[in-house]
């Protein structure tokens, strides 16, 4: 049973300017068979607590290269030139060196879904003491009674000093931005994440909201385009937000992080422990971090993989890989049909990457 739901994210053409860039796996790395991945691979299904963009149930497939366990979990909707991307940077995570660590730990924040505002105390109880709150908002059927609810409930429940950053995943048009900027602004906000889904629309909202002294963070527009070098000489962003999967790999989002010159965040695309654990060594690789990070959704899921899993203490996340629970990974196993379903998608974009290694 598919639990994503696809209407809830918009299509990457939403996003694109020119090609979305599909890099190979990082130079270097083989493009291993699926024989040799086999003896490792499991594919699990881990419930949430609330949903999350509309999940209810997260699947992600695991294998382990040299270096350990990597993750291979791009979202069921997602084409194969997408997953693909994903998947060199699974493969990164499991046969590369991470680079040096400059941090033993990384500040992280809390998440809250698009839960009733009444809800919002015991999501954020889940991850006891933070500095920051991201909300999200808008979705293609956004109400904005019900957003500013949800952050009014996280200001008061979490007080006046923490951080509010408000994501609202390129759903919002240039008006619907502008007006829900001014409102959700009164609760003091640290920035927003990709309010709108165009570059060029986003240049636009950003000098609307830096008159209310709120920052815009890009993050679809930094791996859904061809050439994330725009969103900077756009001027479209004040923040950028990197995903290790999604860019194909931390290699590749250092990359971005440099040529931008931007300031910022490292997030997961709703991973498991494994996941967040290829996050937290990008994040404790760069040499500036002013942001909290976007790694603590394992909080969101009722079970996770690791007997440990890789939620903030005190706001802070370690940089030790997480190791699954070998019992975790049986009783959390994905159906029959669902594991042939990965199968077929890892094939299928085994052979996407070695066709690019090919054209390079």
């Amino acid at each position: 049973m598919l639990q994503n739901n696809a209407a809830e994210v918009l299509p990457a053409e939403a996003f694109a300017e020119g090609s979305p860039a599909r890099p190979p796996v990082r130079e270097g790395l083989p493009v291993p068979t699926l024989e040799e991945l086999l003896p490792s691979i499991h594919v699990v299904a881990l419930p949430l607590n609330v949903p999350f963009r509309g999940v209810t149930v997260r699947e992600a497939m695991l294998f382990r290269g040299p270096r350990g366990w990597t993750e291979f979990s791009p979202f069921l909707e997602y084409g194969i030139p997408e997953a693909a991307t994903w998947l060199a940077g699974a493969i990164e995570g499991g046969w590369a060196r991470p680079a040096k660590a400059v941090r033993e730990t990384v500040p992280v924040n809390a998440t809250v879904p698009a839960v009733p505002a009444r809800r919002v105390p015991g999501v954020l109880e889940a991850y006891g003491p933070v500095q920051t709150v991201k909300v999200k908002v808008g979705g293609l059927h956004g109400d904005l009674e019900a957003d500013e609810a949800r952050v009014h409930a996280v200001r008061r429940t979490a007080g006046d000093t923490v951080r509010i950053r408000v994501d609202a995943n390129g759903t919002w048009s240039l008006a619907e931005a502008r007006e829900a900027i001014r409102r959700l602004s009164q609760y003091g906000l640290e920035y927003v994440e990709q309010p709108v889904a165009g570059l060029e629309d986003l240049a636009r909202i950003r000098g609307f909201a830096n008159g209310l002294d709120v920052a815009i963070a890009a993050d679809e527009s930094i791996r859904k385009t061809g050439d994330p070098q725009r969103v900077a000489r756009l001027e479209a962003a004040d923040v950028l937000v990197l995903k290790v999967q999604p860019l194909g790999g931390a290699a590749r989002a250092r990359e971005v992080a440099q040529s931008c010159g931007l300031p910022v965040v490292v997030s997961s695309a709703l991973d498991t422990s494994v996941g967040i654990g290829l996050g937290a060594e990008l994040a404790s690789s760069l040499p500036e971090l002013p942001h909290a990070c976007g790694l603590g959704t394992a909080a969101l899921f009722r079970e996770d993989v690791c007997a440990t899993p890789a939620v903030p203490v005190d706001g802070r996340l370690g940089i030790a890989r997480p190791v699954p629970d070998p019992d975790r990974l049986v009783r959390l196993a994905a159906s029959p049909e669902r594991r042939a379903w990965w199968m077929r998608r890892l094939s299928d974009c085994l052979e996407e990457l070695r066709h690019r290694s090919r054209k390079d």
